[in-house]
């Protein structure tokens, strides 16, 4: 799993040390040398499981589908964001700080008013 690109569809085998990877950073954080180019590539599907290679140089619309399961590998990377947001516990743990907008508002009645319920039951002793 790659921590610099959230939706990669596809592990790339580096040419030079024929290892899987994600992305460029993941091969630079795990050898010690660069990582050689080429133009014939191996890809693995993330979705089927599957190996294939594209040549580069022939590289068409068409290529940025996988050739088993049709997964579309080529989109926009979404990387991890900074997020500023709101401290607190785990609302999984402790959901007091969270409102449930499906929850209707309990009525809050005082002691010295009644429902029109309430006071006919009171009415008819």
């Amino acid at each position: 799993m790659c921590k610099h690109i959230l939706n990669a569809q596809v592990s790339i085998r580096a040419p030079c040390c024929k290892q899987w990877y994600d992305c460029p950073e993941c091969h630079a954080e795990k050898q010690t040398h660069k990582l050689q180019k080429t133009m014939e590539m191996a890809f693995l599907c993330k979705k089927c499981k599957k190996a294939f290679y594209k040549d580069m140089e022939k590289y068409e619309e068409s290529d940025e589908f996988c050739p088993h399961c049709d997964n579309h590998y080529v989109i926009d990377a979404k990387t991890p964001q900074a997020v500023v947001g709101v401290e607190g516990e785990d609302a999984r743990i402790d959901a007091r700080m969270l409102k449930d907008e499906r929850v209707k508002p309990k009525n809050n009645h005082s002691v010295f008013t009644m429902d029109p319920d309430e006071e006919a039951a009171l009415l008819n002793l």
